[in-house]
């Protein structure tokens, strides 16, 4: 027996590769399916199924294409209605994988057709719980994600039921592998660990001490966040089909020139900037939202870029398919190429360039008492925001900055100085903000975390 999870930490996504006697089982493979291929060739093996727990809704599975590449049918739960071929295992079906039988366990309730898979040893013992969303590190998946007819009080009572009779009657020593971790949307407070056992969870889950339906469903709905815009897209884009992602590579990846990138520009498409903070404040090409690689990139591009907007990519050499790859997770097809010779390219080109003035935290504090025209924008969330905020600063999440109406309502007289907790959020936001043609804006370096050590900060605390 062998499994090895593969974690993408910007995803906070896991999928799972599973093998015995040179058979392979992949659990919710991620999009770009290289890894689990190059893998089983190198340990002289052959997929023979690919499995999924559920439609995800935060990202584009790659059941597919795997399946596609390597001949291995996919497997949904019962419930599952695809517009594609795929086998579905009715709840307590088993396949076997060489010594081994996976058994599905049918647990709807983050969706309704969200099924968990149970890995029997050799012995035919319960070895290992692929969960899905269904159960998590300290937490289980969010009830209210359903696209469907049924509200979010009645899937957390099915999901109750799914727990109660699926999960818990588990022996405590079966390890527990969820398909995300902490980051994830899908659920509200996972724990820092990829993976557990159930008598851990059966002994730390908040969710799983609940005496009673009616608890459990209070205590898994309180506090939810609303889920990122992206979600109901992803979800469905799993559920329907998608454009082979090699077709996607090779469009988004393709070098453009200087005229034909402009002249996409010209036609309405948008410019996604994936360098880092640092590059972007001190130089970019007029109109371009910035997402850097080096934070939760995927996320924020589908919380805050249309699905149907024709895209440009502007990145640090040699990142360009990274880039297009981390598009594509979300669902992003839309892409027309990158800028040959990237953005050095643009400037010795002397073409256009905009800017963003950075400003260290002590100077915001300086400047709060003398200027009546200087507005606080604090893009962070609503509960960091309550946990400390500078006084009269204006609490404008991230996440809602794809709304127009709410960046319309600055003046053009208000100096806007914006700030996140460390940085890569309030740059996202003053990109936005340019983009809807404000100037009078400064970036904080270092956000609340540099802002909170300023001793004079007119700070007010909850």
């Amino acid at each position: 027996m062998y499994i090895q999870q593969f974690y993408t930490q910007c995803l906070s996504e896991a999928a799972y590769y599973i093998e015995s006697e040179g058979e392979v089982a992949i659990i919710d493979p991620l999009r770009d399916t290289d890894a689990y291929i190059d893998l089983a060739k190198e340990r002289n093996a052959k997929i023979k199924y690919v499995l999924e727990t559920h439609f995800h809704a935060d990202f584009v599975s790659g059941h597919l294409d795997l399946s596609k590449r390597t001949g291995a049918p996919i497997y949904f739960g019962p419930l599952a209605r695809t517009h594609y071929q795929v086998q579905t295992l009715g709840d307590g079906e088993t396949l076997t994988l060489g010594k081994l039988s996976i058994k599905a366990l049918h647990t709807p309730g983050h969706t309704m057709e969200s099924t968990c898979y149970l890995l029997n040893d050799e012995t035919g013992n319960p070895h290992a719980l692929f969960s899905g969303d269904t159960l998590f590190v300290g937490d289980v998946g969010r009830p209210d994600l359903s696209s469907g007819n049924t509200g979010s009080d009645e899937l957390a009572c099915i999901l109750f039921d799914s727990l109660q009779q699926k999960i818990l009657p588990l022996p405590d020593h079966v390890l527990l592998y969820p398909a995300h971790g902490p980051g994830s949307s899908c659920g509200k407070q996972l724990g820092p660990q990829t993976h557990s056992t159930i008598g851990e969870q059966r002994q730390n889950n908040y969710a799983l001490k609940a005496d009673t339906k009616e608890a459990f469903v209070e205590s898994v709905l309180d506090g939810l966040n609303p889920p990122p815009n992206y979600f109901s897209v992803n979800a469905s884009i799993n559920q329907r089909g998608y454009q082979p992602l090699e077709e996607i590579l090779n469009n988004g990846s393709k070098a453009l020139s200087i005229e034909a990138f402009q002249q996409a520009l010209n036609d309405g498409a948008w410019i996604i900037d994936t360098r880092t903070t640092e590059k972007f404040t001190q130089g970019f090409i007029p109109g371009s939202v910035f997402i850097g690689l080096d934070g939760r990139m995927a996320e924020w591009a589908g919380q805050l870029i249309p699905y149907d907007q024709e895209l440009l990519i502007i990145s640090e050499a040699g990142k360009e398919m990274e880039t297009v790859t981390r598009l594509a997770r979300v669902g992003f097809e839309k892409i027309h190429g990158t800028l040959a010779g990237g953005f050095e390219q643009w400037q010795k080109e002397n073409m256009p360039i905009d800017l963003i003035i950075d400003v260290e935290a002590d100077e915001l504090v300086m400047d709060i008492p003398h200027d009546s025209n200087l507005v606080v924008v604090d893009v962070r969330n609503e509960n960091e925001f309550e946990n400390g905020h500078l006084k009269d600063a204006m609490n404008l999440p991230l996440k809602e900055m794809n709304n127009l109406i709410e960046l319309a309502q600055f003046e053009e007289h208000q100096n806007l100085y914006v700030h996140c907790a460390g940085g890569y959020r309030s740059v996202i936001a003053c990109s936005l903000l340019k983009r809807q043609g404000m100037s009078n804006l400064r970036n904080v370096l270092g956000g609340w975390n540099s802002i909170r050590q300023q001793e004079k900060a007119p700070i007010i605390n909850h």
